[in-house]
């Protein structure tokens, strides 16, 4: 939001998925969190990237300026998630599936024809 942090990758992207559990609901203040997923090798960060662990398996990346919710990353796996909105370019990724919709809220209507998974989508990183 404010530009302190920067991020940017040449990587092709592994997958586009729109994430409805209550963790990535909670870390992006939203009740969809929509990420692109890409290796973590060959990402460049600059700026004041703070690191909170969620889980055993993810840490968030945030800028610690302004708070914004930049990353979710699976270090055992070397992949990162950048979050959509945070792209210079969010239009030119779309998500392909929505997981964890088991945790959706009540109220959401998701009518974009997109595959729907209850929690991670097959063989899903």
């Amino acid at each position: 939001m404010c530009g302190a942090c920067r991020y940017t990758t040449e990587a092709t992207a592994i997958n586009v998925r729109a994430c409805h559990c209550r963790t990535c609901q909670k870390a992006s203040g939203a009740a969809v969190y929509a990420r692109v997923l890409v290796p973590r090798e060959g990402l460049l960060l600059a700026g004041p990237v703070g690191w909170y662990n969620s889980s055993d398996e993810v840490r968030r990346g945030f800028c610690t300026r302004c708070g914004s919710t930049m990353f979710s990353e699976r270090i055992s796996q070397g992949v990162i998630g950048l979050t959509l909105a945070t792209l210079d370019e969010p239009h030119r990724f779309q998500p392909v599936e929505h997981v964890w919709v088991s945790e959706m809220q009540p109220w959401l209507r998701l009518g974009d024809g997109l595959p729907h998974h209850a929690k991670n989508a097959p063989s899903s990183s």
